[in-house]
């Protein structure tokens, strides 16, 4: 018998995993998007001559933009991870201590992998 099945019903399970494909297509999108969005700002900058104000808003847009793209891959992997641990029968365990994760947190945060108390303390896991 897995770990996890006794306190998650199989509806729940379904539900889960409905939520974290649905999440990481829509992560995988935005990355995509964000990157191209990348891309045409630094291919812009690099073409054309800007005057050194606008320079500093294109460098400042590249930074936030690739901040949002690396905040977007962090986030499709721990997707990704959830998807994994929910067929490894694991799902709704921590990572970093193997102790349950709350139900509520996994119903606001279905790709949690670890515990409120775990990502507070240590600033493993989830964002």
């Amino acid at each position: 018998m897995n770990p996890a099945s006794p306190r998650f019903d199989q509806s729940f399970m379904q539900k889960q995993r409905r939520r974290l494909m649905k999440l990481r297509q829509e992560l995988a999108g935005a990355t995509r998007s964000g990157e191209a969005e990348e891309r045409e700002i630094s291919s812009q900058t690099q073409d054309e001559a800007f005057e050194s104000e606008e320079d500093a808003q294109k460098l400042s847009m590249l930074e936030v933009q690739g901040t949002l793209v690396a905040h977007e891959l962090r986030r499709l992997a721990q997707v990704e991870r959830a998807l994994a641990k929910i067929e490894e029968g694991t799902y709704g365990l921590s990572d970093v201590s193997g102790r349950p994760i709350s139900k509520e947190r996994l119903d606001a945060m279905p790709e949690a992998l670890d515990t409120l108390e775990e990502q507070t303390v240590g600033g493993a896991g989830t964002p």
